[in-house]
């Protein structure tokens, strides 16, 4: 690995560890720590969504749904056998029967999330454009339709609860730099460049002898594979889910995490990740009234609400200021010293 590459790839790692480190430290309260350990979740999404937007150019909307199944399937399977009569009576025998620990619910739930991508993105990746978001659009709107209904594979429109807390700041740092990781060797591989050179000019690569469907297809597939991965970290973090936990509020917010970073870079999505998780948990402390400037200078705790709208705003100013992101669209990189040039000895004077 080049120098350059290396530096790429260590500064959103590094930045990913300082703030599992710093959620980590004794004088964090437990509720920031629950803030953080989000926006590490928040991370493995976004960068699980940009291994396939950020590459092929292809927006898609339909992501959080590999999230929600691989949510849902780590949920389910972590519940001991002796309650799911009690919380999901009418599920599947192969399901009420059996249980996982934490690690394979881990590994099941980027399984189904994959699969589900595959299959999907067969027919899915033949498109572009406007056409391409509808159809992930309605993928989404089917697959919640069927996680908030369908008893068999789960609670249906109730809450599935007594899930394993497992993701503590350590599986959640270390679940975040795992997704970076692949992330950053997809796009270095191969088969990263054959994408990103049909996102830049498809005729081109068709010429060169690319398979567009074919490669969009399996960063598809590995881009579920991840979202399934984290939708596992999300449950577990959570201890409870229900289908609208994974539904448009956290689409439109992770699509707006990655914008804002900077769409065509892993550092970006790193940074967009963690800035709007930010901004978002400082607006909800406003609204509960817990900066104390804020209460001084309006008189009052923010509306209700206003975390969206806040988001949505910064979102807009991001756009029209730095329309390729916070990052411009660039990988991580130190800054160039100045060099210094020497005297050339025996120089006419």
């Amino acid at each position: 690995m080049r120098r350059g590459d290396l530096v790429q790839l260590l500064g959103p790692i590094g930045l990913v560890v300082l703030v599992g480190i710093i959620g980590s430290l004794g004088f964090v309260s437990p509720d920031r720590q629950v803030e953080i350990l989000g926006a590490l979740v928040s991370v493995a999404i976004v960068v699980s969504l940009y291994v396939f937007v950020g590459n092929s150019g292809v927006v898609s909307f339909g992501h959080v749904s590999f999230v929600a199944v691989g949510a849902f399937a780590a949920g389910v399977m972590t519940i001991p056998v002796t309650l799911k009569p009690t919380i999901t009576p009418g599920l599947f025998s192969l399901l009420a029967r059996h249980s996982l620990g934490n690690v394979p619910s881990l590994v099941l739930a980027a399984l189904v999330g994959g699969v589900f991508a595959l299959l999907v993105g067969i027919p899915l990746m033949r498109l572009s454009g406007l056409s391409a978001g509808i159809a992930t659009f309605a993928v989404l709107g089917v697959t919640h339709n069927i996680l908030a209904n369908w008893t068999k594979i789960g609670p249906g429109p109730l809450t599935l609860t007594t899930i394993p807390q497992t993701t503590g700041m350590l599986q959640g740092t270390l679940g975040a730099v795992g997704v970076v990781l692949v992330a950053f060797a997809y796009q270095r591989s191969r088969f990263g460049r054959k994408l990103r050179a049909a996102r830049e000019d498809p005729a081109a690569a068709r010429a060169a002898g690319i398979d567009i469907h074919r490669e969009r297809l399996w960063a598809f597939a590995l881009s579920g594979t991840l979202c399934g991965f984290a939708g596992g970290l999300f449950v577990h973090q959570a201890g409870t889910l229900q289908a609208g936990d994974v539904y448009l509020d956290l689409t439109f917010l992770t699509l707006a995490m990655l914008v804002v970073g900077g769409v065509g870079s892993l550092w970006g999505a790193v940074v967009g990740a963690l800035v709007v998780s930010a901004l978002g948990s400082f607006l909800l402390d406003a609204e509960n009234g817990d900066v104390g400037f804020v209460n001084d200078l309006l008189g009052k705790p923010l509306w209700g609400g206003s975390r969206l709208v806040g988001v949505a705003a910064f979102m807009a100013l991001v756009l029209v200021l730095l329309p390729s992101g916070l990052t411009n669209g660039r990988e991580f990189g130190l800054p160039r010293l100045p060099r210094i040039r020497r005297p050339v000895r025996g120089s006419a004077s």
